[in-house]
């Protein structure tokens, strides 16, 4: 597929970083845009970014000036007519990816797959838009594009499994890390990584501790980022619109309740590093924030409760057939940067201290965001991973 053009449709920050991965991997790219400034930002930003990798000596000039030189910007969509495989990246509403793929299809060849880059809604809707819901496949990249090694393949249950494979095979080619995860909200990632947000925010409504120390207790178990850190950096009108999402798609289940909490930031705008405040103040490229106020017991208390809801949405996952185990544990390290995979933690702490931990949870609080996962129950006495 080398020789034939690859088709992106969104120049935003997700569509330009999937057309520079293609053009890296040696293919002609169109990426298709109706708003002409934001092609033209895209272009500069790429040149930004080729320039500081040749000064870094991680690319030739050569290299840098052929990689941009692949990719078309244009605001034709009739110029993907010729692609082999088009990745949709435009906003997160399932009417209006409907009504591109359906357009899209009379574009293209039979050939041609059309891919969906979202991250929550339904890759077996976006294909029912289709007269051949067969070769439309979920491809999620995770942002950046160009960085993250993470690739989740989606497919429908339409989807023709050759496609699939073939898919898979192509992402793999561009040097990424591909999974494969059922068509479930929020596919591996959005959903397992929920509790790491939502548990971390109860903790904190509680009193238990403080943002400071919740973030300081994470860190220490070896995450790169405290939860409520990630959620300013990733932006809270982002990272609760995938909690929303995720708990409206699971018909209301109270383990991806959302939080009124980050709810109300949202409201005031207060969306995180990009506005200044979130969570913490940031100024002068700074974060303000206060000094850690717990025990060495508690900053453990705290870490364990969080990793323990994240081992028992993994279960949950692993049972309900989300994705394999491996590709479960790959997902979690490639796509969050997890210290170490969940299911391999639950056989480090013993699956019967989890089923412990979190009977304890469910006693005292009699919620069902704390039942257990049948197959940690399942597994007591045994391993994941032997």
């Amino acid at each position: 597929m080398l020789e034939k053009q690859i088709g992106v449709i969104g120049a935003g920050t997700m569509g330009a970083g999937i057309a520079q991965v293609a053009a890296q991997a040696g293919h002609r790219v169109v990426v298709v845009d109706m708003v002409e400034a934001v092609l033209e930002k895209a272009k500069q930003q790429l040149a930004q970014s080729m320039s500081k990798r040749v000064e870094k000596q991680q690319l030739s000039i050569d290299d840098s000036l052929a990689i941009q030189q692949r990719i078309v910007w244009t605001n034709d969509i009739q110029r993907l007519s010729s692609c082999a495989l088009v990745i949709e990246a435009i906003v997160e509403n399932l009417g209006i990816k409907q009504r591109l793929f359906s357009e899209l299809e009379q574009l293209v060849s039979n050939d041609c797959v059309l891919a969906t880059n979202t991250s929550s809604l339904s890759v077996t809707s976006i294909a029912s838009a289709c007269s051949m819901p067969e070769r439309v496949v979920g491809i999620h990249f995770f942002n950046p594009a160009p960085l993250m090694a993470l690739v989740e393949i989606v497919p429908a249950i339409q989807s023709d499994d050759t496609v699939v494979q073939h898919t898979q095979v192509l992402i793999s080619s561009w040097g990424k890390t591909t999974v494969l995860a059922k068509d479930t909200p929020g596919f591996i990632v959005n959903r397992l990584a929920r509790p790491f947000y939502s548990e971390a925010i109860r903790i904190y409504e509680e009193g238990i501790a403080s943002m400071e120390s919740i973030d300081e207790a994470m860190r220490r178990v070896g995450f790169k980022m405290g939860p409520f850190e990630l959620m300013d950096l990733i932006g809270h009108d982002v990272n609760y619109t995938v909690t929303e999402t995720v708990w409206q798609s699971f018909y209301y289940d109270p383990r991806y309740t959302p939080s009124f909490v980050q709810k109300r930031l949202v409201e005031a705008k207060w969306l995180g590093r990009k506005t200044g405040r979130g969570f913490y103040k940031y100024e002068g490229g700074q974060t303000i924030r206060k000094d850690v106020d717990c025990s060495d017991d508690v900053l453990k208390a705290v870490a364990e409760r969080i990793v323990v809801m994240l081992i028992n949405e993994a279960a949950h996952g692993l049972y309900l057939g989300v994705a394999s185990k491996e590709d479960i544990e790959l997902a979690m390290q490639k796509g969050v940067n997890y210290p170490k995979g969940l299911l391999h933690w639950a056989d480090e702490w013993g699956v019967e201290r989890c089923v412990s931990m979190l009977d304890s949870l469910y006693s005292r609080y009699k919620e069902d965001r704390y039942r257990c996962a049948v197959l940690l129950r399942d597994m007591v006495g045994h391993v994941f991973f032997n």
